[in-house]
């Protein structure tokens, strides 16, 4: 699998600069700095140039109704990241992958880390910094909050298939049927998201884990790695197949028979073998369908 790696580690020096560049809130003057646009969408983000910062400025555009983002937990966020001198764009994720992060001092740095601290999933967070050591220009960001696991309908699986269990921090067991497996791909949602409808050729950002359907043996987690993957779907035969107009916020049972290629792992230990996916879908979008 070909995953989407570059841009977020390309945006990570650029956040870590905009993050220790700051100083600290405190009083900060509000400036002058307008926000628009919808959710799941990149923003527009007007005002005057050169726009004069001295302190740095943080303002919940709106609040997010979701989880509470604590410290040592993953974030997800979409980032928009302009200079401030010229509002030109100097990076941003909406067109690539969410970047996925660990809440923590080090891998945020003081000032991003105060922004997203306490904040919850589905906040849309403005962040207005002066330049300063990796930023040496005034930076205004617009950072959107999302979730990092399926939020949703719960639904009631086919008795038929595996029991999924989820337990605490993102672990899950599968109970094995005792039954020989579908033939063909089978598509089971476990949760309805309300989000963005999967597409062919998108590039989708998950959480997922993959057992044996005959003894129900782990034998990929990206919840063991703590922090969810993009890659373009396309590259995931099966995937590509099962997950196409599912929304973003579900989590998904694909079971898949052996004469798919896998294209999450070459394990050799899995050559024959029909194996369970539990997918939870994060984020979606084709790169084309977002104007800088």
């Amino acid at each position: 699998m070909r995953w989407v790696v570059a841009d977020r580690r390309a945006a990570a020096p650029l956040l870590v600069g905009l993050v220790l560049a700051a100083c600290s809130a405190g009083a900060a003057v509000a400036p002058e700095v307008t926000v628009t646009g919808d959710a799941d969408e990149a923003p527009t983000v007007t005002y005057l140039t050169p726009l004069g910062v001295e302190e740095t400025y943080r303002e919940v555009i709106w609040p997010g109704t979701g989880d509470e983002l604590v410290d040592g937990a993953p974030v997800l966020i979409d980032f928009w990241l302009e200079d401030a001198s010229d509002a030109t764009l100097v990076k941003e994720s909406y067109s690539t992958s969410p970047t996925p992060r660990m809440l923590t001092l080090d891998d945020l740095g003081t000032d991003l880390y105060g922004t997203l601290l306490g904040q919850h999933v589905g906040a849309r967070l403005l962040q207005v910094a002066p330049g300063g050591t990796g930023a040496e220009y005034p930076t205004v960001t617009v950072i959107d909050v999302l979730p990092t696991r399926a939020v949703g309908e719960t639904l009631t699986p086919d008795p038929a298939l595996p029991v999924v269990t989820e337990g605490e921090g993102g672990t899950f067991t599968l109970t094995p049927t005792g039954t020989p497996p579908p033939d063909r791909l089978t598509v089971e949602p476990l949760v309805r998201g309300a989000g963005t409808q999967v597409a062919s050729g998108d590039v989708i950002t998950v959480h997922y884990a993959g057992f044996a359907w005959d003894d129900g043996v782990l034998f990929d987690s990206t919840w063991q790695q703590v922090l969810p993957v993009s890659f373009l779907l396309s590259d995931v035969p099966s995937w590509a197949e099962g997950l196409v107009d599912q929304p973003a916020g579900s989590r998904v049972m694909l079971v898949v028979p052996p004469t798919y290629a896998l294209g999450v792992t070459d394990s050799e230990e899995l050559a024959g073998k029909t194996v369970v996916f539990v997918i939870d879908i994060l984020a979606t979008g084709r790169p084309e369908q977002v104007t800088p």
